[in-house]
């Protein structure tokens, strides 16, 4: 061994700023890969749902996978730095093109995605698994291994503690997933860079390392910065219509699309479609008048959801009401229901009128806080396709709504489709049951859904549908008792189950219902 490698390869005169070099890269590298995590795990429960499933499993893999690079160092014996920075090149790229990547193969091959999702993980795991037993080596050369490793475990906790909470306060809602993952990518690099400078004395071509950084560097600060047009062409590849307005929320993903030969508006949260304009009057109709044309005076009206403003469109048109307060949790979904023009248009400005009273904040905080009675409650969340929507369609929430509701009041609910999510749409009804006496079913065809159900269920037992408000595209008194029957292969199956907060099932079952379709519901008959 001659001399330059001999001290290339010792560190036992490593002074005190290089080291603290190393120290503050043992956080960056923890927090850069925690994030890369966040993000592979946030796409896949964007695009596949159940988000307890997907980030479990991606932890879990990752752990593991840190667990193999770990176990690889032993391998490497000599040039510690250099294999670090080595390393942390291949780290950045590979972590910052992942959800990009994903993004892209989901429209074209979701068969492979998956694998290439799970191959991700791996490879950011391993190589953050390999960077950190090569710096507690160097470090121990330096200062004694009990002392590297309490330094560098400490550290690498920090890292990872920073990491989780910057990406859901910081990155997500600011940047968005595919530019985070650029952004972290970038910081990937900047760590390389400043060890090829400071530390270059340990490493054989400094110049050949430095040259291939600022390359890499080069190409994630272009990426970065073409991050916009470059998040445009991946949404419109994962959507079909041209994509007019889109937003990452603290809460969610909120995309429109038009369709301009069609004039269709329509809105997606997490890449899940929420209305289409050419048909939205069929849901929105049977969701709202059924309820409001129930035996009863009608003139406090509770809307759960339904930020779009079309289910308060709906019920604007009894005039009897003299009060609506319309709950979503995210304020740039209301926003948008009150101020984005072509939603506007198609919900009638329903958002700014004055009778209705926007609050942004969780429904069951309010339900749980609020003194108001209620004649009606009409809701409108998403499908409860993870468990923070799942506790929405809990009987314990269906025991706080029924405290707010007037003595005759009436609830009314979106199902998901009896169809293709059976067994779910049939447990929501025996959820409801548990804790109201009387409940009636029905079900229609939207075009843009495919076979959609509700349920409606009443404080009191008795009464009926009575009257419609005039104008109606699509429902008549005829049509809502056609609705009520139910064909042989949507009727309610055996063993459906009552969701409680303690025993969250229903959104487990709601993804098993989707993944198998009507075949799920057919075999528990």
């Amino acid at each position: 061994m001659t001399n330059h490698q001999s001290e290339i390869d010792s560190y036992a005169s490593l002074p005190p700023k290089k080291a603290a070099i190393l120290l503050l890269s043992i956080m960056v590298v923890a927090l850069c890969g925690i994030v890369y995590e966040l993000i592979i795990a946030t796409v896949s429960s964007y695009l596949l749902g159940n988000s307890v499933y997907q980030f479990s499993l991606t932890i879990g893999f990752f752990m593991f996978a840190m667990g193999i690079g770990s176990y690889i160092s032993r391998f490497i014996g000599l040039r510690l730095i250099e294999a670090f920075v080595w390393v942390e090149m291949a780290l950045a790229i590979v972590g910052g093109v992942c959800s990009i990547t994903l993004f892209m193969i989901f429209p074209y091959a979701p068969w492979l995605f998956q694998t290439v999702m799970f191959a991700f993980i791996f490879a950011i795991g391993a190589l953050v698994g390999l960077e950190i037993p090569l710096l507690a080596r160097v470090l121990a050369e330096r200062a004694g291994t009990r002392r590297s490793i309490a330094d560098v475990m400490s550290l690498d906790y920090i890292g990872a503690l920073v990491g989780s909470v910057v990406f859901p306060l910081l990155l997500l809602p600011s940047l968005g997933l595919i530019p985070s993952s650029f952004v972290i990518g970038l910081i990937n690099m900047l760590v390389a860079l400043i060890n090829v400078i400071w530390l270059r004395e340990y490493l054989r071509f400094p110049r050949l390392m430095l040259g291939a950084v600022i390359g890499v560097l080069c190409l994630l600060v272009g990426l970065t910065v073409s991050a916009s047009r470059i998040t445009a062409f991946a949404q419109q590849h994962l959507y079909f219509d041209q994509i007019i307005w889109q937003k990452q929320t603290p809460y969610q993903n909120l995309v429109l699309t038009q369709d301009w030969p069609k004039r269709d508006l329509r809105l997606f949260i997490d890449g899940h479609i929420q209305f289409s304009a050419l048909d939205e009057h069929r849901y929105h109709e049977t969701l709202v008048h059924p309820a409001m044309g129930w035996r009863g005076d009608v003139k406090t009206v509770l809307v759960l959801g339904g930020g779009d403003g079309l289910a308060v469109r709906e019920v604007l048109k009894h005039p009897g009401v003299e009060r609506i307060d319309l709950i979503d949790i995210d304020p740039d979904m209301t926003r948008l229901g009150k101020s984005f023009p072509a939603l506007v248009k198609l919900n009638e400005n329903s958002l700014n009128g004055p009778k209705v009273h926007v609050s942004n904040q969780d429904a069951f905080v309010f339900v749980r806080e609020v003194k108001r009675k209620y004649d009606r409650v009409i809701i409108d969340f998403p499908d409860p396709h993870n468990e923070a929507i799942s506790k929405l369609y809990s009987v314990e929430f269906y025991a706080l709504l029924s405290k707010v509701m007037a003595e005759n009041a009436v609830l009314v609910t979106q199902s998901s489709s009896p169809f293709f999510a059976r067994r779910t749409y049939w447990s929501i009804e025996k959820t409801l049951s548990a804790i109201f006496p009387a409940t009636t079913s029905y079900t229609i065809s939207v075009p843009s859904f495919g076979v959609w159900g509700f349920h409606i269920a009443q404080k009191n037992a008795g009464g009926d549908l009575v009257a419609l408000p005039d104008g109606l595209k699509f429902l008549t008194k005829e049509a809502f008792t056609a609705a009520q029957v139910f064909s042989a292969d949507i009727t309610k199956p055996r063993g459906t189950i009552v969701n409680s907060i303690f025993k969250p099932t229903l959104y487990q079952l709601y993804l098993e219902d989707m993944e198998s379709g009507p075949l799920a519901a057919s075999s528990a008959m």
